[in-house]
């Protein structure tokens, strides 16, 4: 298991860096912008977001073995993990609306300490706290996922002035190194926990000082924006539940992302007891970074689709497919063989890569874009939801025969997820909006 993995990673890190060289160097034109003043408002928001990004993923491949080093069984694990999910499902729709009343820049603060708290809770050995620690989290991930892209987009808009199309600029170069972030990250864990034997609980250690940076440089150099001195928080809610329920393509993609994205929140729970069975000893770090890689690999063969006309609904039914059958396999193999289920994984991220681009392509040209932060909030209640029933029904990862279990109802919500994939695609086929046009001139359409 430690040499595939290392092969992996670096057979993964060669393709990874020949086709990103390979893409820059076929583009005709890229965008660049030569505004000093952007290029100076844009690094004010990336030095600030980078190492709260950096926190975030450092705390990825060690968490399961954590609670497992302190001598938790499965049943107490899955709690844990449940417990982040309700988190998530609860103050995630709330977020955006509490860092628009009370102000974003105080959201971003706010993000900082409760994750360093949350990350101070780790070193704790008592249970209740390791759920209290968790519930923090899912907190503060909802925060770092709405508050910050709020507060840059009313500074580039409103504040600064500055044209809408350079946002999609900022955010694209943001995606791009926020994949470099979640490699080095993995890198970083891997050294600290196992090459310099600080044990599981260092990468979340770690994370503190990136926290406290940008919670500093947040106070020191951001201005602060509001949403609004009334803001209403049940009418919008209510309007975009009207839109799920009234519009059969947003219906789909709901049904598409609760499925298929829950899927994956089990397999975040599963990957690490599956590949640490019968003491193989895997370097985790070095998995998880693996498995960015992937995710990265599939956002450039999600660009080299497009760029060839390729309809993104066709995509998501190819990915689900994929992922389906990831699962499948992993379902046979995980009882006696962590090598091949490492690989099953390798697809799982794959698939991951192309779809969340995908979908995000689908989603911001079907979701009203009112309206859109609501219905994403509504399609986390059911996905959440999925992944806690799971996770407290089939929790036994130290049975072959309940992993097996596990991997083979994901499978299944993969395949459903696929029959509404494919559904939404008839609806979409005729849909000039959703039609991708690809001029050799003047680029993606």
């Amino acid at each position: 298991m430690l040499i595939i993995a290392y092969v992996c990673f670096v057979i993964l890190s060669g393709i990874c860096a020949v086709v990103h060289f390979k893409c820059k160097s076929g583009q005709n034109e890229e965008m660049t912008i030569a505004n000093p003043n952007f290029l100076t408002f844009q690094n004010s928001y990336f030095k600030v977001y980078f190492p709260a990004l950096m926190a975030e993923w450092l705390q990825g491949p060690y968490l399961y073995k954590l609670y497992s080093h302190y001598g938790f069984i499965d049943t107490q694990i899955a709690v844990i993990y449940v417990c982040g999910f309700a988190s998530s499902v609860v103050f995630g729709t709330s977020a955006g609306f509490f860092a628009s009343a009370f102000g974003r820049k105080k959201a971003c603060v706010v993000f900082t300490l409760l994750y360093s708290l949350c990350c101070l809770t780790k070193l704790s050995r008592n249970y209740g706290i390791l759920i209290f620690g968790r519930v923090l989290g899912g907190m503060s991930t909802s925060l770092l996922f709405t508050a910050f892209d709020a507060w840059y987009l009313y500074e580039h808009t409103q504040t600064h002035s500055f044209p809408n199309e350079w946002v999609s600029a900022t955010f694209a170069k943001a995606t791009l190194y926020n994949s470099v972030i979640s490699v080095v990250a993995g890198i970083l864990a891997n050294i600290i926990s196992e090459w310099m034997r600080f044990g599981p609980v260092a990468p979340f250690v770690l994370a503190i000082p990136f926290l406290i940076s940008a919670g500093v440089l947040i106070q020191l150099s951001w201005d602060e924006n509001y949403g609004g001195k009334q803001l209403k928080v049940i009418q919008p809610c209510m309007e975009s539940l009207r839109h799920i329920v009234t519009n059969n393509k947003v219906m789909f993609i709901g049904i598409v992302t609760s499925l298929f994205e829950s899927a994956m929140y089990i397999f975040v729970f599963l990957w690490t007891p599956v590949l640490d069975r019968a003491h193989h000893y895997p370097p985790l770090g070095i998995v998880f970074s693996c498995f960015m890689l992937c995710v990265t690999l599939g956002s450039f063969f999600f660009n080299f689709t497009i760029n060839h006309g390729i309809s993104p609904s066709k995509i998501v039914i190819l990915t689900v497919v994929m992922a389906s059958l990831a699962n499948i396999g992993a379902s046979f193999a995980s009882a006696n063989h962590p090598r091949t289920s490492f690989i099953m994984f390798i697809v799982l991220e794959l698939a991951c890569g192309v779809y969340f681009p995908a979908m995000g392509w689908l989603r911001q040209r079907i979701l009203p874009e009112a309206h859109h932060a609501g219905i994403i909030n509504w399609f986390r209640v059911p996905l959440n939801s999925i992944a806690a029933v799971v996770l407290m029904v089939l929790h036994d990862t130290h049975s072959s025969h309940g992993i097996s279990a596990i991997f083979a109802l994901c499978s299944i919500l993969l395949a459903i997820a696929g029959i509404a994939a494919v559904r939404l695609f008839v609806l979409s086929k005729n849909d000039d909006n959703l039609k991708v046009v690809f001029d050799e001139e003047e680029g993606l359409q």
